[in-house]
């Protein structure tokens, strides 16, 4: 039963998302699909609290409560030998895992002890709307000294994540694995070992996300070669608003020119001054490429890179015996970086990736996404081996180690030639026979033009950046197809709340896929879960840009 607290802090929510903000910025009608405007007002969209997803909810017949208690604190946190300032739930990196069996309901009580509002978004998830934690869209903010308790159905097992919805705060340390177990589950294994991978910027000599923001904000359109810096006279970035609703981006500019790779130009100007008065050298990147990518790999030079909240010179230890049998749950945390990982002197079988379960495959690398997740089984060796995760493009490398026998552990340096080795993409897994969604005409197609560049930092979707007002109409039992169509010059990993799709005929269920430049990705799934709903770049300096939209059922 909802708590008084509760309801109130949740009412404040759907005025914003289903009336009061919408309708004020709807006028004559504001949906739109993706092939011509809808006509529609905010009322003729479901509720994020409405009959539909309380009806949606029954459905999902919630079972025993799982009872979680989560603080949202500013920490001191140890990477291995760097301590830094920051944000994080219970003061640890990552957060402490969550975990649940499906069919359970999940009720987590969020005390928000930072110094601006918050949410939590449970990625991947298809969970009722009004807990889907998106600020001005499906509740309200979580104030500052405020509470909030997320309560929902958990109905598919698999590898999934949460983290705040609310501005740059997901590239702080504010995120922690959750794992739903499958009561039923059919692998056979002896160990688990969840790997959370990340970049980290945040308390390192004065750089705060925030701050980031804003510098790839004022773009590289007046970049003053001949200085190395930026000229940035005329243009006013100070007094960004870090929440979702109300936001006034204006309009994105579609295609547009590629951004400076000169490798000469990796890192800018020191000593600017970001919002709040905080410093830090530029952590601006330029020249940083690969051709997994389709060529620029990443818009930010982080000073570190994390497996499990620790840096490459003191890594986190795992241990098995030889022989052992171990899932590795990967997941890609990361705010700007694609990761692709492999486990030295092993052969990886994938078996799942964001969560469901796909046709056994056998791989010597992987490259994950800004919230991709990949389970895999490897069979352990006798002796000492790095787990690599290579910032892809970056040059700069997290691990951790797999110990099963004597012997010194590996160099951070060293490399495992398994990262050169077979690479399996998203696309070219097949669904397992039980969740696969059978191919069938859409009955509706969303056409998702991905627009913008680094010249003028503009990230947007069909040329308009974030406007909750705006949203692309489906119709509850709808087969839809979303239709992404990359113009820019950069890769996006476009990821969508509440639901999961498939890629091609048969393809991996998925919930967040990589969008090469210059490529367009169909993705389909079935409309079965109303409300309102983000579509989004997982890159998280693109999404605060603009380069998000939402999906809403129509009544």
């Amino acid at each position: 039963m909802r708590t008084p607290t509760r309801r109130t802090a949740l009412g404040t929510g759907i005025a914003l998302a289903g009336g009061g903000l919408l309708a004020a910025c709807s006028g004559s009608g504001s949906g739109h699909s993706g092939h011509g405007g809808s006509g529609a007002g905010a009322r003729d969209y479901v509720s994020p609290d409405g009959k539909e997803v309380a009806a949606a909810e029954a459905a999902r017949r919630p079972g025993a409560v799982r009872e979680v208690k989560l603080t949202a604190t500013p920490s001191t946190l140890d990477l291995g030998g760097r301590t830094v300032r920051s944000w994080s739930y219970g003061e640890e990196l990552p957060g402490k895992e969550v975990r649940v069996t499906a069919g359970d309901t999940l009720d987590v009580a969020l005390a928000n002890h930072l110094p601006q509002s918050t949410s939590v978004h449970w990625h991947g998830l298809a969970l009722r709307n009004d807990m889907d934690g998106t600020p001005g869209l499906s509740q309200a903010p979580v104030k500052a000294g405020a509470s909030f308790t997320y309560r929902f159905a958990v109905v598919h097992p698999g590898t999934y994540w949460f983290h705040p919805h609310s501005g740059a705060q997901q590239d702080r340390g504010l995120y922690a694995p959750l794992i739903v177990e499958d009561p039923k589950e059919p692998l056979q294994y002896d160990k688990e070992w969840v790997v959370v991978l990340d970049d980290w910027v945040d308390g390192v000599d004065g750089s705060t996300p925030d701050a980031v923001l804003a510098e790839l904000r004022k773009g590289m359109g007046d970049m003053d070669m001949d200085h190395g810096g930026m000229d940035h006279s005329g243009m006013d970035h100070g007094g960004m608003d870090m929440e979702h609703e109300g936001m006034d981006m204006g309009l994105g500019r579609s295609g547009g020119a590629g951004r400076v790779t000169t490798a000469s130009l990796a890192t800018g100007t020191a000593g600017r001054k970001g919002p709040g008065g905080s410093s830090g050298p530029s952590r601006m990147l330029m020249g940083a490429t690969s051709d997994l990518l389709g060529g620029d790999a990443g818009d930010v030079a982080y000073p570190y890179y994390l497996v499990n909240g620790r840096t490459a010179d003191n890594p986190q230890t795992f241990r098995a015996e030889p022989g052992d049998r171990v899932r590795i749950r990967f997941l890609n945390a990361g705010g700007d970086t694609a990761f692709r990982v492999a486990l030295g002197g092993h052969r990886m079988t994938v078996t799942h990736t964001d969560g469901f379960p796909v046709t056994h495959a056998e791989t010597d690398a992987l490259l994950l996404g800004m919230g991709e997740r990949y389970d895999v089984l490897v069979t352990v060796k006798d002796g000492v081996f790095p787990l690599t995760a290579l910032a892809e493009g970056k040059k700069q490398t997290a691990r951790a180690l797999l110990r099963s026998g004597g012997g010194a552990a590996p160099k951070a340096s060293a490399r495992p030639k398994e990262l050169d080795g077979k690479l399996l993409r998203a696309d070219q897994l097949t669904a397992d026979a039980a969740v696969r969604i059978e191919p069938g005409k859409p009955d509706r197609t969303i056409q998702l033009m991905l627009t913008g560049s680094m010249d003028r930092y503009d990230w947007a979707i069909n040329g308009k950046r974030y406007d909750p007002a705006q949203r692309h109409p489906v119709r509850a039992g709808e087969r839809v197809r979303l239709s992404f169509v990359n113009n820019t010059t950069m890769w996006h990993p476009m990821h969508l709340h509440g639901h999961t799709f498939t890629l091609g005929s048969g393809g991996p269920r998925k919930d967040t896929a990589i969008v090469l430049p210059g490529r367009t990705v169909h993705a389909d799934f079935d409309a079965d879960n109303p409300g309102l709903w983000m579509l989004h770049c997982h890159n998280v300096y693109h999404a605060e840009s603009g380069m998000m939209t939402v999906v809403g059922y129509m009544k």
